[in-house]
């Protein structure tokens, strides 16, 4: 077995503890804070009120701390956290990126939106069996994903989160969730067993499971032979999780089973934790390995996107549609993995914060659309338009950002990764990302025609002109404005992707943030 580095094992020797800044503290703040607070939600459980309202105030405070983290991040590069006396290799680092704390931002947001949603979906029997707590579990499992430095560690946060949505999916306890919910944990239990075996033998490789440590192990190892079977393990492990071709079947199977705000929260946030562990390996670990899985990695983005968007054209019911819309744009991020350019990478990123907004929107949508007519199916559902103009036009927003038409924030991503697809000679992806954008047109046109612009089937009489309360339109319109934000004036959100990407490609800045002694890793 080989073991640490012997300059990073030098470093950690001549280590001399010193008193962390205010700011560094920064870095593994929001996951206590997580933990805390669904712990003190417990115990207002009796108080449904109030329990929902210090909720939504808690997460509100969870997004400024994941603000303060990125402003902080992008100010002065990677941070790095080690508690304790068990200074790296050896100890569990926090280590955040500005791809790591891009995806907090974004998971915090979402999460808010969700719990104003939460607000009038939940009802006092659900709070009380922990709905709120089991979100902020689930948020401390998310971004504890996104901050560890630690490989072993983003297991441990994986089966945090894994926890918390096992909660969320049997809320209810009603037969069409246990049956998700069994779908659901049988196959990400597979995903988390391979994960955990692929860790075994990473570190029987490398005698360390520090990432920045491993990182700059592989590119001065002999012996490359053993990593080529731990990046087909992570792969595999990873893909699963993000549900990608082959893999991708229990997502479809699963998200529309349970209430429509935990599957916009799954939506949202589930999948791009597997697909952010999928870069951080293939890309800053393994990155010779990952050229040598390019052609298959392509293969999986191209028939991901390609299941995603001829399943969502075959759907009848809203929320199914919505689970192969989840899936193809996994695809599309997979793509970015797959090219491996800085472009590519960055746009992957985009699209990431991209998804993670517009499809949990996406199932607010649907359920809004389902409490107006009374129904998912589009077969029962007919005149949203006349119901509700806002929330109609809304809708159409998000259907034309979820199909990569301008101005919206959807396009973007697209249209970098056609064009790194083309410069890279890779003209078979190009044309499967045009060719799902436009069936994923066609699918939400769909939607668009049977549920809002067309009557009501009689049997179910029109739906009488519907006043939203605020607590459902408010979260809706943020998102909404977000994702035309994004598509209108995207510099900001471009820099911030490019730097990150530049981050995963490059993990130099990373590395010096773990091990910050002169010469300590090279």
């Amino acid at each position: 077995m080989a073991g640490p580095s012997e300059a990073a094992i030098d470093y950690s020797r001549a280590f001399v503890m010193e008193p962390l800044a205010l700011a560094d503290w920064l870095v593994i703040a929001p996951v206590p804070y997580c933990l805390i607070a669904g712990a003190l939600l417990m115990m207002l459980r009796k108080n449904a009120e109030l329990q929902a309202k210090a909720a939504i105030i808690g997460l509100i405070g969870l997004f400024v701390l994941c603000g303060a983290l990125l402003a902080h991040v992008v100010e002065n590069g990677p941070v790095t956290m080690t508690m304790g006396r068990w200074l790296p290799p050896f100890g569990i680092s926090f280590t955040v990126d500005v791809l790591g704390a891009i995806l907090a931002v974004t998971a915090s947001i979402v999460a808010v939106a969700c719990a104003i949603y939460a607000a009038e979906d939940v009802d006092t029997t659900g709070r009380r069996y922990g709905f709120f707590s089991f979100l902020f579990l689930m948020m401390a499992g998310v971004i504890g994903a996104f901050v560890t430095g630690d490989i072993f560690n983003l297991y441990v946060w994986f089966e945090v989160l894994l926890i918390a949505s096992f909660g969320l999916q049997v809320l209810g306890s009603e037969d069409r969730q246990i049956d998700g919910a069994t779908k659901y944990a049988f196959l990400n239990l597979i995903a988390t067993t391979m994960f955990l075996v692929a860790t075994g033998y990473l570190y029987g490789v490398f005698g360390t499971l520090n990432m920045a440590d491993i990182a700059a192990q592989t590119r001065t190892i002999d012996d490359a032979r053993p990593l080529y079977t731990l990046a087909a393990l992570y792969l595999f492990a990873f893909g699963m999780k993000a549900a990608a071709f082959p893999v991708s079947f229990w997502l479809p199977a699963s998200y529309h089973t349970p209430k429509v705000v935990v599957s916009a929260l799954f939506a949202g946030l589930l999948t791009k934790v597997g697909i952010y562990a999928l870069a951080r390996t293939l890309l800053m670990l393994f990155p010779d390995q990952r050229d040598a899985f390019a052609d298959v990695i392509a293969w999986a983005a191209m028939l991901t996107m390609l299941l995603g968007a001829f399943g969502a054209l075959a759907q009848t019911d809203y929320r199914r549609l919505l689970g192969y819309l989840v899936v193809s744009g996994i695809g599309i991020m997979l793509a970015g993995i797959a090219l491996a350019t800085a472009e590519a990478v960055s746009a992957a990123i985009f699209y990431a914060v991209h998804s993670m907004v517009v499809m949990t929107a996406l199932y607010v949508a649907s359920g809004i659309a389902a409490r107006i007519g009374k129904s998912f199916s589009m077969n029962d559902l007919g005149g949203l338009y006349r119901s509700n103009v806002l929330f109609a036009a809304m809708s159409l927003v998000l259907f034309f950002s979820v199909s990569g038409l301008p101005p919206f924030s959807g396009f973007w991503p697209k249209a970098m990764l056609v064009r790194a697809s083309l410069d890279n000679g890779a003209t078979g992806l190009a044309t499967i990302i045009l060719l799902t954008g436009f069936l994923t047109t066609i699918a939400v046109g769909r939607v668009w025609a049977h549920a809002y612009w067309k009557p009501a089937p009689e049997a179910m009489g029109a739906p009488a002109a519907a006043q939203m309360k605020m607590t459902s339109l408010l979260p809706l319109l943020a998102l909404v404005a977000l994702t035309v934000g994004f598509g209108v004036f995207p510099e900001t959100l471009l820099q911030l992707s490019d730097s990150a990407a530049a981050g995963l490609l490059d993990p130099s800045a990373y590395i010096q943030s773990v091990f910050p002694a002169e010469g300590a890793v090279n």
